[in-house]
């Protein structure tokens, strides 16, 4: 699931886009590059997102964070404002 765009589905933060930036077994760790940052991203349990259908802007995203390439907080905003 790394790499796409989930919305939470529990907690203060429901229904706050974010993009998913890493996961282990039991949790997922998001960003949506304001609020939480890719340098310190929210570690919620995977049972408290939804994960959204494939997004068109996801992909070249996707593809970098799955690759452990440099993404910005800034480039997480904007495609996240772009499905808003």
């Amino acid at each position: 699931m790394t790499g796409r765009f989930a919305v939470s589905t529990a907690g203060h933060d429901k229904g706050r886009i974010y993009v998913i930036v890493d996961e282990d077994s039991e949790y997922v760790y998001l960003s949506d590059g304001k609020y939480r940052t890719v340098q310190n991203p929210k570690k919620k349990n995977r049972k408290h997102i939804r994960p959204l259908e494939a997004v068109e802007k996801e992909s070249e995203l996707s593809r970098r964070i799955k690759e452990k390439q440099p993404v910005y907080n800034e480039e997480i905003k904007k495609a996240i404002g772009d499905i808003d």
